[in-house]
């Protein structure tokens, strides 16, 4: 059974990584698009054609289900591709992890890009999950492309940008953006001792897991791993060798659990998936 995970850029390393985790014998089909990245600041309609036409790949080579690790193309297309694909093909969201964040009783902030912060679905989600408390909206430029790059020098800078202008009471930081996670070690440095990262990669891969009927239990069996990068068959970049993920994916192993999440990293099962 194939899966396509379908992203810009390495937004896609984290949910791929969990569902080689939870179900190693699943083949995964990693579709990045790297002459089109990053699609944070592109159009609606730009966004919107590369994934169509990154689905329709996606399907021709065999994908059971479609997966979008991705806030920003959740935001812009999910509604059409489940029109196009569905129900033949499940396509699967990605929701920041605003619910479990907002169950702790403490101040929320959520991290995303431009696009997510100043969008109406994101406005509609903290209405919908965040039980009517304040919650501070931090846009973070510059911090996906960084991350997709490989420039951590980049990234701490966009980290402590971001950092400088969260408020101090926000102890729960949802992470609305799918890169954010390969960098929270660096995130939890610049932040508040006690402040706890939400992010939604396990529960999107157990989504996934549930749309296919599967227990997501690990067998002895373990699937391959493919690459294709805006159209074209090809390997994991080598920026995606910066982060543990990446560099177990490029090897097509399991993905064992600790590289995944750490004692002060949460990735709420019970975080919204779609």
């Amino acid at each position: 059974m194939t899966v396509a995970l379908i992203d810009s850029g390495f937004g896609l390393l984290s949910t791929a990584g969990w569902l080689r985790h939870l179900a190693p014998e699943l083949d995964l089909l990693l579709l990045l698009d790297p002459d089109g990245a990053p699609w944070g600041p592109r159009t609606a309609s730009f966004v919107t054609d590369r994934l169509f036409s990154t689905a329709q790949l996606a399907v021709r080579r065999g994908a059971e289900a479609i997966v979008i690790p991705c806030n920003t193309a959740t935001v812009t297309a999910i509604d059409a591709l489940r029109e196009t694909f569905e129900p033949r093909v499940p396509v699967i969201g990605t929701v920041p992890a605003v619910k479990p964040a907002a169950a702790t009783g403490q101040g929320i902030a959520v991290w995303a890009t431009v696009r997510t912060t100043s969008s109406d679905y994101q406005d509609r989600l903290i209405a919908d999950f965040a039980n009517g408390r304040p919650v501070a909206r931090v846009a973070c430029p510059g911090l996906a492309e960084a991350i997709d790059h490989g420039d951590m020098a980049a990234a701490a800078e966009a980290i402590a940008d971001a950092a400088e202008r969260t408020p101090q009471n926000c102890a729960s930081v949802v992470l609305g953006c799918t890169h954010y996670p390969l960098v929270a070690p660096e995130i939890l440095q610049s932040l508040p001792v006690g402040t706890t990262l939400y992010d939604s990669a396990e529960a999107v891969a157990r989504q996934t897991l549930r749309r296919l009927d599967r227990s997501g239990d690990s067998h002895s069996t373990v699937g391959s791993i493919d690459v294709v990068l805006s159209g074209r068959r090809g390997n994991l970049p080598t920026g995606a060798h910066a982060y543990p993920v990446g560099r177990a994916l490029a090897t097509a192993a399991r993905v064992p659990r600790e590289i995944l999440i750490s004692a002060t990293t949460r990735s709420p099962m019970a975080a919204p998936a779609i």
